[in-house]
């Protein structure tokens, strides 16, 4: 019996023993626990990485030209039936709540027409512009990059952005540019020409006499052929709408403030046709008011260049060397408005939870 008594008691303390030991060792371990988490400073996660991501865009454009063959005189005259389309490509990065830089290229066409647009029953600006006749097209080839502010800041990540918000943009763009105008059927003494019907360059003829020597008295002295390469200034406004996790639907109106007023080959004064030489296309490309008049009609007494000793026919006013005789205004630079609809996809990575490991 004592035996088993014994036996009884030292089993109890063992047991006893063992849990203490068992208890210890929990302790030990929680505390080793507790001071890894304490110490634990996290990992950023997916969600919060894509505060900042990529986007790729395509876009559909409107292009509107504002310049010296508008309808009138007025800085914002524009006439909206020579509205062309353009289409473009862009890359984007979103910084943070607001801020986004976009790199862009557009491809679109610029149109004015004299005749077209101008009311030649307007005797104080209208006939001018109808009489003039002039006409271009130019097509235009930009690269840009610029920088927007949204409106509403998005404080969360891309998946769960704001519904919408206004926007403002701006920043620098290079173009090139390469103004047309068909080719009339006669040139200036209404022999058949043989470029009839067709878009020929405008700047390599020097319609303003930019290729011609001109005598110092000349009212356009002076001038230099202009470059096909320009500096622009994008900048407007626009609205950002959310169509999913993924996708953005953007409408715009921006303007392209430009450093030339050759967007459509006019600017200064007309110059004596007898600067162009042998140039018959030059010639006509440059006075196109004859156009107007049936062969053969003579609204003014012809006159004899006092440069080339030939006999032109021109419409009083315009096609003769003088400083009344304005071809365009080059005290204001063309620019051109872009409106634009664009679909953006954002290159963000899918969304996931963080792990403690």
């Amino acid at each position: 019996m004592r035996k088993l008594i014994f036996a009884v008691l030292a089993f109890v303390l063992l047991a006893a023993n063992a849990e203490e030991a068992v208890a210890q060792m929990n302790r030990r371990s929680i505390k080793r626990n507790n001071k890894r988490m304490m110490s634990y400073r996290g990992r950023k996660s997916s969600f919060e990485k894509t505060k900042s991501y990529n986007m790729v865009s395509v876009s559909l454009n409107g292009l509107n030209y504002y310049g010296d063959l508008a309808p009138t005189p007025k800085r914002l005259s524009t006439d909206i039936r020579f509205t062309r389309p353009g289409l473009g490509i862009s890359f984007g990065h979103r910084f943070g709540p607001r801020y986004t830089l976009t790199a862009s290229f557009m491809y679109g066409t610029l149109r004015g027409d004299d005749v077209e647009s101008a009311d030649p029953g307007d005797f104080d600006n209208g006939i001018f512009r109808y009489f003039r006749n002039l006409s271009f097209r130019n097509r235009i080839k930009e690269l840009s990059v610029v920088a927007s502010i949204d409106l509403f800041p998005n404080n969360d990540t891309y998946i769960s952005r704001v519904r919408w918000t206004p926007y403002v943009f701006a920043g620098v763009a290079v173009f090139h540019h390469n103004p047309q105008a068909k080719a009339p059927a006669f040139d200036i003494d209404g022999n058949p020409l043989p470029e009839a019907g067709k878009w020929v360059d405008l700047q390599p003829l020097g319609t303003e006499g930019q290729h011609s020597t001109l005598p110092d008295s000349a009212v356009n002295y002076g001038i230099k052929p202009y470059k096909k390469i320009q500096i622009a200034i994008p900048m407007g406004l626009g609205a950002r709408f959310r169509l999913n996790q993924l996708m953005d639907l953007s409408v715009e109106l921006g303007f392209r403030y430009l450093f030339t007023d050759y967007i459509d080959d006019v600017s200064q004064h007309y110059v004596d046709l007898g600067v162009f030489g042998n140039n018959e296309l030059a010639k006509v490309m440059s006075y196109r008011s004859n156009e107007l008049f049936p062969q053969g009609f003579e609204p003014n007494p012809p006159y004899v260049s006092p440069i080339d000793g030939r006999t032109y026919q021109v419409l009083d006013g315009y096609g003769r060397e003088n400083p009344e005789n304005l071809r365009g205004n080059k005290k204001d630079n063309d620019f051109f408005m872009v409106t634009t609809v664009k679909l953006t996809y954002i290159l963000g990575k899918t969304f996931h939870r963080a792990k403690f490991r």
